[in-house]
């Protein structure tokens, strides 16, 4: 099966009705759980055509045209209604315009799956946040506009993401203090409407739909005054979203801001004309951010996990007052979950991609449970743009497209054609990741590191990024097409799947294409390897260039090396051993040098930890050169 993956053109999907119909998501076996993947093994369903050479390009970041398949359904009067409030006319003057306005009040309590982190919440109720691995006391935090924290940190805060925390920590009556404590020096510094990080559309979005789906924890205590500043607070924040919201762009944040005004129309009195307004913007917003297959097009699985708690959040606010959902957002939550199981280890955690480090499995399992979704992993992928393989209990993830474009980014990362292999519960190769979560343990200063192709298992030429890594997270120029095929050949015993890729993203400043060819074992004992470097015109440069191919080792890997300073041996922690062997070289250029160096792993809270690499370094041709290897279950 060969795709040849572009960087996007700007323009929207085609109607998918017929992609969205036959989603796996939307066809489950019979007696699936929630995120399991399905006794037969993935590769054995894949038929992949012969390859041609007429090979058709696709736009992996392209957008899923939500609103064409499933639009949201009204009649003429909720037409008009949606008009009138899109134009400034207020939901009392649309809902009941001779009458008096009800008292401002939440209408309904919100049955919300629990997906908070309990230590997080636990640190609270002692007096500080825990935020990606570090403790800030709440008596310190300054929560006024001027105020800079790191971004995460900042997130957290203004998000109110630490509700959830709470909420899970303890019985509802032992939190409610601790909640209403945060929520007082929150609102005293932030009164009204205004600049700084609190007023980015994404933390307010976020923001409302927390204070509303967690009501009780900040509406039901003793304290009558804040209770009157709260509810003042969420009707100003959903009329500034009202306004700010349409001019949000696309992605995340402005799901989030909808996700807020649909949320408020939903549990505010005379909500009718905000909900309607709200439903037909966070269609078009999730189809802007999801991809065909439901990847989100930052390709964040961090971005992913949370969109689908965000829609699991609204449809609770549906559920909590009775009313219907446009089919659409139930539909997106089930396209959304595949591609993130995709990237789950044979831990049950995510892998360490575009900035995010490990997230824990037991995050992973809340949210997915919580959305009630029941499916498989998706093993191919088109936008989404991560392959998976699945054998034995081997589990292999390759990142085979190109990078996010600047209005999806938000940690971008160098990684394309990284690749992260687990056995079992062991993670044996992975990447560094944690570039989003600086500002914790993680230190600010290394986060450009942690984003830079030498922080992923893959090939860096001349110490250089595969894609520019810039400031705020943004990226630059580098890789723009990726061509990808995968097939089943065959292998002792059993079939097995090979994936050939290669990325363009050195050809301008070198001359020289990577193409990279990983075959696993149908068994899941053997991952062969080929690093190949390719002229990208018909005369090649001449000269050498310096490459370096690193495989970052799991956390826990105990590395012996070979006496003939040719291989190595790998103990996981659970005692199985496996061997990485180099082959030859084709490189004609001399000694390639093999070692052990220090590395760097960041788990799923955020803290850091000391792990190794291997390296294989050396010099190759401008007119190209060829480096294989084998990894090798051996016990």
């Amino acid at each position: 099966m060969a795709t040849l993956f572009r960087t996007p053109a700007g323009r929207r999907a085609d109607a998918l009705v017929e992609r969205v119909a036959d989603h796996p998501a939307l066809s489950l076996a019979d007696g699936a759980e929630p995120g399991a993947e399905g006794p037969a093994e993935e590769n054995a369903a894949v038929t992949p055509p012969a390859v041609t050479a007429d090979v058709q390009p696709e736009e992996p970041s392209r957008a899923l045209a939500l609103s064409d398949v499933i639009a949201v359904q009204s009649g003429p009067g909720e037409a008009l209604i949606r008009l009138a409030y899109r134009i400034g006319v207020p939901g009392q003057a649309l809902s009941q315009p001779f009458r008096r306005p009800p008292p401002l009040r939440v209408l309904a309590t919100v049955d919300s799956p629990p997906h908070g982190d309990r230590a997080a919440g636990t640190a609270l109720r002692a007096g500080h946040f825990l935020i990606h691995g570090a403790r800030l006391p709440i008596a310190g935090i300054d929560f006024a506009p001027p105020a800079r924290h790191a971004p995460g940190v900042e997130r957290v805060l203004h998000s109110f993401s630490w509700l959830a925390d709470l909420a899970v920590s303890a019985p509802r009556a032992d939190c409610t203090a601790v909640a209403e404590r945060i929520a007082g020096l929150w609102l005293h510094a932030n009164a009204v409407p205004a600049k700084g990080p609190a007023w980015e559309v994404e933390h307010a979005g976020l923001r409302l739909v927390a204070w509303l789906v967690h009501a009780p924890l900040v509406l039901a205590g003793h304290d009558k005054a804040l209770k009157s500043r709260m509810l003042a607070a969420i009707a100003a924040t959903a009329a500034w979203l009202d306004k700010k919201v349409p001019q949000a762009g696309a992605g995340f944040a402005a799901v989030a801001g909808w996700a807020g005004i649909v949320a408020a129309g939903l549990l505010l009195p005379n909500g009718k004309p905000r909900r309607l307004f709200g439903e037909a913007g966070l269609v078009r917003a999730l189809g802007d951010m999801v991809g065909e297959d439901g990847g989100v097009l930052s390709r964040c699985p961090a971005t992913q996990l949370e969109a689908i708690q965000l829609l699991t959040d609204v449809l609770g606010c549906y559920d909590a007052v009775a009313i219907a959902p446009p089919p659409a957002l139930a539909v997106m939550r089930e396209l959304l979950v595949p591609p993130l199981l995709a990237l789950r280890h044979g831990d049950g955690g995510l892998g360490s991609w575009q900035g995010q480090g490990a997230i824990r499995a037991e995050r992973v399992a809340a949210v997915i449970a919580g959305s009630g979704v029941r499916t498989r992993p998706l093993a191919v992928t088109n936008s989404w743009g991560y392959q998976r393989v699945r054998a034995g209990e081997t589990l292999l993830q390759f990142d085979t497209a190109p990078p996010p474009r600047a209005r999806h980014t938000r940690i971008g990362c160098a990684s394309t054609l990284a690749f992260e292999l687990s056995d079992g519960p062991a993670r044996i190769i992975v990447n560094c990741g944690g570039a989003a979560m600086a500002g914790g343990q993680v230190p600010a200063r290394i986060a450009a590191g942690l984003r830079a192709t030498a922080a992923f298992s893959s090939l860096v030429l001349d110490n250089a990024n595969s894609t520019a890594v810039l400031l705020h997270g943004q990226l630059g120029k580098g890789v723009e097409t990726v061509a990808v095929e995968r097939r089943m050949v065959a292998g002792r015993g059993r079939e097995a799947t090979r994936i050939v890729a290669a990325h363009d993203g050195y050809a301008a400043r070198f001359g020289l294409t990577h193409q990279r060819i990983l075959t696993l074992s149908g068994d899941g004992t053997e991952l062969a390897g080929e690093d190949i470097l390719i002229p990208s015109a018909k005369n090649g440069k001449r000269g050498k260039i310096a490459f370096a191919l690193r495989f970052h080792l799991g956390r826990g890997v105990e590395v012996q090396l070979s006496g003939d300073k040719r291989g190595a041996s790998l103990l996981l922690p659970d005692g199985r051993l496996w061997q990485f062997r180099l082959g030859g070289d084709r490189a004609g250029t001399g000694e390639v040098t093999f070692s052990a160096e220090d590395s760097l792993w960041i788990d799923g809270d955020g803290r850091p930890h000391a792990t190794e690499q291997l390296v294989i370094e050396g010099l190759a041709m401008r007119s190209g050169g060829q480096f294989s290897w084998l990894l090798k279950k051996t016990g």
